[in-house]
């Protein structure tokens, strides 16, 4: 399936961009979540992150102006190509849900902005090594939800192998939870297949410092020749 990664590699090419980011440890150092961190990180291992200075961040007053000044939360909802893949999970008999969410996992771990995060227990802004999609599997019988949680690869084989598996794997339960004690490097991806919208909103009352980026698509559709996915992202600045 070498072809099937080139293919994914090609529409998810968003260059990169780490200007201006300065760290209060060397940048080449990891920091773990330990034992000894308080409350809901107790017990957490594993998890890599950077902690960013906040006196010398480059966009230091634009990040004090929208976490005091004016907190609030942002939204927005684009229409997209999506022939090409359309296309692609066809002739490769892969799902085009999940060659998306491997997209979109790539496209948002490209990113440091998006995989920022904030410790309340240490008053830390930090920045993730690796952010981690959560999508929903919908049981018919029952109308409701269950969380699953797969690990970004960067190898699309891999990841597609484990998000089959997880998903699968959610269809046995029925229960609705996420361990964010031990996976706090989380993004939210979640699809609603028999609807085709133009816009979304999603409120995150009370929530204050909330970074993790969550992400909504809908049904795609023919226009003018082309398949167009509508897609709504929210994020919480």
């Amino acid at each position: 399936m070498n072809h099937a990664r080139a293919a994914l590699s090609n529409l998810a090419d968003i260059p990169v961009d780490h200007a201006g980011i300065r760290y209060s440890r060397n940048p080449a150092q990891t920091v773990k979540l330990r034992l000894s961190d308080k409350s809901r990180f107790a017990g957490m291992m594993q998890v890599n992150y950077k902690v960013i200075d906040k006196d010398t961040y480059y966009r230091k007053g634009v990040f004090r102006h929208f976490t005091e000044d004016c907190a609030c939360s942002t939204s927005m909802t684009a229409r997209i190509d999506a022939t090409d893949l359309v296309r692609h999970s066809k002739e490769t008999g892969t799902r085009f849900y999940i060659n998306f969410l491997y997209i979109l996992s790539k496209v948002l771990n490209s990113r440091e902005d998006y995989r920022m995060g904030y410790l309340r227990e240490t008053d830390e802004l930090i920045c993730y090594d690796v952010i981690n999609p959560i999508q929903y599997i919908f049981h018919e019988d029952t109308e409701t939800f269950t969380l699953v949680y797969t690990e970004y690869d960067e190898d699309y084989e891999k990841f597609y192998a484990a998000a089959l598996r997880d998903a699968e794997e959610a269809k046995k339960t029925r229960e609705y939870g996420f361990d964010i004690v031990n996976h706090p490097n989380w993004f939210d991806a979640s699809c609603i297949p028999w609807l085709s919208y133009d816009a979304m909103h999603l409120e995150l009352p009370d929530v204050h410092m909330f970074f993790a980026p969550i992400i909504n698509w809908g049904k795609y559709k023919e226009e003018c020749s082309c398949t167009v996915r509508k897609q709504a992202t929210e994020n919480k600045r």
